[in-house]
């Protein structure tokens, strides 16, 4: 695990309050659909087209979901960022979550290009997102809380922007 990974799991740690499954103590509705609203315009402004967005997801600690449309991206493959709940997390994948294991396996089969992936992981550090590996995420959850029944490995993906 690189120094950078293990920033990330000692964050996820942190974040990881049992008592508050689907949302921070602190959360403010109003401020992550703001900065939501914020991310869903840069980005349909970077590429140029209608971004379809899913938001204020119910039982659930994921907020929403953008998607670039394959046609606007170079490679023709779409890209997915889902926001979490929680830390102004970030997930970034060509297609969906589980599509390939991470940006790096879509770049490697040539279906991410390096330049659409940097431009969305630059507007989602221009607003102030944590953006976690999907790799990262996928890892087995080592955390207090008891995450629903029906989750039969628990992962971090579960822990912050699956269902409850």
């Amino acid at each position: 695990m690189t120094k950078h990974e293990a920033e990330l799991v000692a964050m996820l740690r942190e974040l990881d309050d049992p008592g508050c499954l689907e949302q921070p103590r602190d959360y403010d509705r109003g401020k992550v659909g703001a900065l939501f609203n914020g991310l869903v315009a840069r980005l349909e402004d970077d590429f140029a087209t209608q971004c379809v967005s899913e938001r204020d997801t119910q039982d659930s600690s994921e907020y929403g979901r953008v998607t670039v449309p394959a046609d606007a991206t170079a490679r023709g493959t779409r890209i997915v960022v889902c926001v979490s709940k929680f830390g102004s997390l970030a997930l970034v994948c060509a297609e969906n979550p589980g599509a390939f294991l991470g940006t790096g396996e879509a770049q490697a089969e040539g279906e991410l290009d390096a330049a659409d992936l940097d431009n969305v992981c630059g507007t989602l550090a221009d607003l102030g997102y944590v953006i976690v590996p999907e790799e990262l995420l996928e890892c087995d959850y080592a955390g207090p809380s008891q995450l629903p029944w029906h989750v039969q490995r628990p992962t971090w993906w579960h822990r912050f922007f699956g269902i409850f």
